[in-house]
């Protein structure tokens, strides 16, 4: 059996949008499926981690088409680390403005004809049982949209994020037929495909009021994480935080409880060591200085996805980060799970997740304390303090298995081939 895989993030791409469908890739053909990737030649990533090149597994097909992206003419005066930096790429103003209203669904919607063209042609030559497209970027559906269209092929979208209630879409100031054409194209898409796959429960509840079919299969962690044990913590009282951090994830209150505790007691802001692993935005940055935490706050920048497991695993505390939004509870970042076999406290602040809280407690990893609970926030970090001072801080992780990507590879064969049942 054969699926055609329409991605626009493939290695050397980095960050969390390339992990998921390179993960399935390496173990789909151990089920009986030999995948087909179609992705971009020449791709600007805004990420890259040339590392994870070698977890394609040799001998498939890859099809590449090159792609003219306008954020190119858009972004020619800005320098390249500020071209490069994802986590303020909403705080330019009249720029995301073009880029939320001149470009519908995303900059990747000039690919979408020259690529049904070259697939067209491929799949007259080629017999292809199923064709799966994953987003965002969007317009990776619109192609597999017109190639079921055209073919009547199984389809199968994936959605990792929402679309049109996507966090950072109210940053772009979408005009109202912006807003109204892009659910427009939303619901056509979980109308028209035969299965819709999605990575948590909350959005499988909001898709299936357009969608026939609804699964999920969360994402997950790899045999990498497992591979790679460090046996030595930090020695200071490290909170981590990895990953990119929008300022829609910019926790204030866990600041000034930080803030608080330092000023209260001498011995925990001698002990009290943050660290941030990758992009993060300006006005995180902002609030650390505002709370007096600059000198107690390390910066590491973008790091290889092999550097970032290491800081997972010799971190006291990881701390976890959910966009502060309307429509929050759906959201589970793919951080997680790496993080679910760190085997260190995961501190997670959000809005209201069920999701979030069902994993944390069903794998005994952690804790949820809402954005606004200022006060739970500091008792929180109060107790993981005393712990780690009387050498109790860790966790006894149990269900985490069922997360490793080859279980979850598992049941996306077993879904692929139930749309020929």
């Amino acid at each position: 059996m054969k699926v055609l895989i329409i991605t626009y993030y493939w290695p050397p791409a980095g960050g969390s949008g390339v992990q998921r469908w390179l993960k399935f890739v390496k173990y789909l053909k151990n089920f009986g499926i030999e995948p087909i990737v179609y992705t971009v030649d020449n791709a600007k990533y805004p990420k890259e981690d040339a590392s994870l090149i070698a977890e394609i597994p040799k001998g498939i097909t890859i099809l590449k088409q090159p792609i003219w992206e306008p954020t190119d003419l858009l972004f020619w005066k800005k320098k390249k680390s500020q071209k490069k930096d994802i986590s303020n790429s909403t705080n330019s103003g009249f720029l995301s403005f073009i880029r939320g209203n001149f470009f519908i669904p995303d900059p990747k919607i000039f690919w979408v004809k020259p690529s049904v063209v070259f697939l067209e042609n491929y799949l007259e030559e080629n017999k292809i049982d199923a064709i799966i497209s994953t987003g965002p970027p969007h317009s990776m559906h619109l192609i597999a949209h017109k190639l079921h269209q055209k073919t009547n092929i199984k389809w199968l979208a994936d959605f990792r994020d929402p679309w049109s209630n996507l966090y950072y879409n109210k940053d772009f100031k979408q005009s109202k037929f912006v807003i109204n054409k892009n659910k427009k194209l939303e619901n056509t898409i979980l109308k028209n495909a035969d299965c819709v796959l999605t990575v948590s429960n909350s959005l499988k509840n909001e898709f299936e009021k357009q969608a026939k079919r609804v699964e999920v299969i969360t994402n997950g962690f790899d045999s990498e994480v497992l591979n790679s044990r460090t046996s030595e913590l930090d020695k200071k009282f490290s909170i981590s935080y990895i990953g990119l951090l929008p300022k829609q994830s910019n926790p204030k209150l866990f600041f000034s409880a930080l803030q608080q505790l330092c000023s209260e007691n001498a011995a925990f802001k001698n002990d009290l060591k943050l660290n941030f692993i990758g992009d993060i935005s300006d006005v995180v940055k902002k609030e650390i200085e505002i709370n007096g935490l600059t000198e107690s706050t390390e910066f590491i920048g973008y790091v290889s996805h092999k550097k970032a497991i290491e800081y997972q695993q010799k971190a006291q505390v990881l701390l976890l980060l959910i966009p502060n939004i309307e429509n929050a509870h759906g959201i589970l970042t793919g951080k997680l799970f790496e993080y679910l076999t760190a085997n260190r406290p995961i501190f997670a602040i959000s809005p209201a997740n069920k999701d979030l809280e069902d994993i944390l407690v069903q794998t005994n990893t952690g804790f949820v304390v809402e954005y606004a609970n200022e006060l739970k926030i500091k008792e929180a970090i109060e107790e993981l303090y005393h712990r780690y001072k009387t050498g109790f801080l860790f966790v006894d992780s149990k269900n985490i298995a069922q997360y490793h990507r080859k279980q979850l590879t598992k049941k996306l064969a077993v879904l692929i081939k139930s749309l020929h049942s």
